[in-house]
């Protein structure tokens, strides 16, 4: 991919758009003044593209709110400066301020939903500051918000004007932010995690309006993002932040190849790749970022860091040049050696079963509608199809993987699987025993042999309940432990399992951060040793770093306990580095199924290949879907896919069956592997 910056911003444009130096952030509190930005320096050029990058409570939203000044009481900044074009920002009165936010420079924010206002139509919010700042006439600003949203990639975007944000997805909500941040063509854009909660098609999409908006306007951009993946498809430059200070800062391309701080080295070797070998272990960092309020006196990454030598726990490193353009802030590689690769570890085999062996899970033609009210007082009901027709098969230790985009159905599946719901139409076999139509009675016995990891884990935890209470819980109600005593005796071992101090079990969720929750949540789903763990989405809200610590975890607790997984994602590298098997998901159907190895080597439908290539590596080509899913109320006749396949022919009017085209290889397509080289999907 090409960096370079855009033509139009010639030699003549030398003056940097925004320099940062020194800059200082502290939060108030009555223990004392935590540094959340502490000694801040980059500068961003005209048409230039800044990365800055590190996990959680690295302090990069801290660094981008202390830019736009839009930081509010208990925080602080007590020192450094922030200068827009030689304009002294720190300096600003308010009226300057409101006329430089939005106009000269602009931002968007992780959350859409929260940056849209939830009673205003996308038309009155995006041709707002366009009118605020007198760009443009109310006449000519509606005119400009279509053009603008039609630029962003939104279909009828005269429709979508007069919308509001609950009645858009989460890309298209993304989309709309994008076009009111650059409404007024702003010098400068600053993107705090736009993202991150997105699915990969979607948010390939949003990166590539990023990288055109760049190379078209000239526009720069601070991106910040806790993935060098994303960061590498965008920007030219990289700053790595660890305990609110730049540890790294050099050309993208060199960190991701080279990195020369211990931490970056860990930030780019705990991202799977699709290239990765199944099954093995993924680099990662034990231990939490320092106390802010009181950093150690020598490097803040020694106590984690495996490279360190004796004078990183007494000096404090400045950021040094430790290669031409590359600064980094490490005594390890200050004299220019570079950091050892790590290690490669052994290839996995997939888990082979004998064929006679009795499938731990089976389901077949599983069906599920919801009814969602009607259309009108005397309308017919309104179904959503949230599962149509799926078949799967899981053996003994196998993982199986499920992906697809937001709303294909997997964990409706889930839910299904596990008897949460009944479903509407189908069989669901549980070692044999139908358990389709199962009562809450009959279901009973078999609950703790099914356990589920969900998404998010604080919203899973009793914010009430201490974790030796949450873990003992399942245990007194299965009458697994007599006493209580015997209770905590075995969460005492359950949390040794996944790797939580006995110490913590008085603890309440809040008090812990969201990949140590996350190991709570595992430790509960095992408390009953299970056959099955339905982990639905299990690592897509965690850091790179934090998410490489729970596949470890899994892979390790497979392997020891004889563990069968439903592994639920839509980040394909994730379910490449754990799963045997996969199936590929789309409108409620799977329309791909076979060894993890074989899809992801050659996707044999024209879906999954847009889902390989949408994966945010570096330099890969990518396959941009256009539009989105159809609406699961009036499903399309004929191949669901049909509408944004670049294949599609009139034989795709009969929907295909899902066939065996090789020994384990079930594909939905009537043109399978026809489709197979990037390009662009309209």
């Amino acid at each position: 991919m090409d960096m370079a910056q855009p033509e139009h911003v010639t030699a003549a444009s030398t003056q940097p758009v925004l320099e940062v130096e020194d800059l200082r952030t502290v939060f108030l509190t009555d223990d004392g003044a935590v540094r959340a930005v502490d000694g801040v320096s980059f500068t961003v050029g005209p048409g230039e593209t800044l990365g800055i990058v590190g996990e959680s409570g690295s302090g990069k939203s801290v660094t981008a709110l202390s830019l736009m000044r839009l930081l509010e009481e208990p925080a602080r900044i007590i020192g450094g400066s922030v200068r827009f074009q030689g304009r002294d920002v720190l300096a600003m009165r308010p009226d300057e301020l409101r006329g430089w936010r939005g106009d000269r420079a602009a931002m968007v924010f992780q959350d859409p939903m929260t940056g849209l206002n939830p009673v205003l139509r996308i038309l009155r919010q995006v041709t707002e500051h366009m009118v605020s700042h007198g760009r443009q006439s109310p006449a000519t600003a509606r005119v400009r918000a279509v053009e603008l949203l039609r630029r962003m990639g939104i279909a009828a975007p005269e429709r979508a004007a007069a919308s509001f944000p609950h009645q858009f997805s989460g890309g298209m909500r993304q989309r709309v932010m994008l076009a009111i941040g650059v409404a007024n063509d702003p010098v400068l854009l600053i993107a705090d995690e736009p993202t991150t909660a997105l699915d990969v098609t979607i948010q390939a999409q949003i990166l590539d309006l990023l990288r055109s908006l760049n190379e078209e306007f000239g526009t720069a951009i601070v991106l910040i993002s806790h993935d060098l993946g994303v960061i590498g498809t965008v920007c030219r430059r990289v700053a790595v932040m660890y305990a609110g200070e730049i540890v790294e800062e050099a050309a993208t391309e060199a960190v991701l190849t080279d990195p020369r701080h211990p931490y970056a080295w860990a930030l780019v070797n705990a991202v799977p790749r699709l290239d990765s070998p199944a099954g093995a272990r993924l680099t990662s960092i034990e231990g939490a970022p320092p106390n802010a309020l009181d950093p150690p006196p020598g490097c803040r990454f020694a106590p984690r860091c495996p490279f360190k030598i004796a004078r990183c726990d007494t000096d404090h490193p400045p950021l040094m040049e430790v290669a031409p353009g590359r600064r980094a802030r490490c005594w390890v590689t200050a004299d220019g050696r570079r950091l050892p690769a790590p290690p490669i570890p052994a290839q996995a085999a997939p888990r082979s079963a004998a064929p006679e062996e009795r499938p731990l899970l089976e389901a077949e033609g599983l069906v599920k509608h919801f009814a969602v009210g009607r259309d009108g007082f005397f309308g017919a009901s309104r179904i959503v199809h949230a599962v149509n027709g799926v078949d799967l098969r899981l053996r003994r230790g196998e993982a199986l993987g499920i992906v697809g985009e937001s709303g294909c159905g997997k964990s409706t599946l889930a839910r299904l699987v596990t008897r949460l719901h009944e479903p509407t139409a189908g069989r669901i076999r549980f070692e044999g025993q139908d358990i389709t139509h199962a009562s809450p009675a009959e279901m009973r016995p078999l609950r703790p042999r099914m356990g589920m990891v969900f998404q998010d884990p604080y919203a899973s935890l009793n914010p009430r309940m201490t974790v030796a209470d949450a873990l003992a819980e399942p245990l007194l109600a299965h009458r697994r432990a007599a006493t209580r005593a015997e209770a905590r005796e075995r969460v005492l071992k359950l949390m040794a399992t996944v790797g939580l101090k006995p110490e913590w079990a008085s603890r309440f969720p809040h008090e812990f951060s969201g990949g140590q929750r996350q190991r709570i949540s595992i430790a509960r789903s095992l408390a009953l040793q299970p056959d099955l763990v339905v982990a639905d989405e299990p690592v897509s809200a965690l850091d790179v770093n934090v998410q490489a610590q729970v596949l470890n975890l899994m892979l390790e607790l497979r392997e020891r306990l004889g563990l069968s997984y439903l592994f639920i994602a839509h980040d394909l590298a994730v379910v490449r580095a754990f799963c045997d098997r996969v199936a590929v998901m789309y409108l409620g159907r799977i329309v791909e199924q076979g060894p993890a190895l074989d899809i992801f080597a050659q996707p044999l439908h024209p879906y999954t290949v847009a889902l390989t290539s949408a994966v945010p590596e570096a330099g890969r080509e990518r396959v941009i879907l256009g539009g989105e899913p159809p609406s699961t109320l009036s499903l399309p006749t004929g191949c669901a896919f049909r509408g944004r396949c670049p294949v599609a022919r009139p034989a795709c009017e009969v929907p295909p069956p899902l066939a065996e085209i090789a020994p384990g290889r079930l594909v939905a397509c009537h043109f399978p592997g026809s489709f197979s080289r990037p390009g662009h999907l309209s």
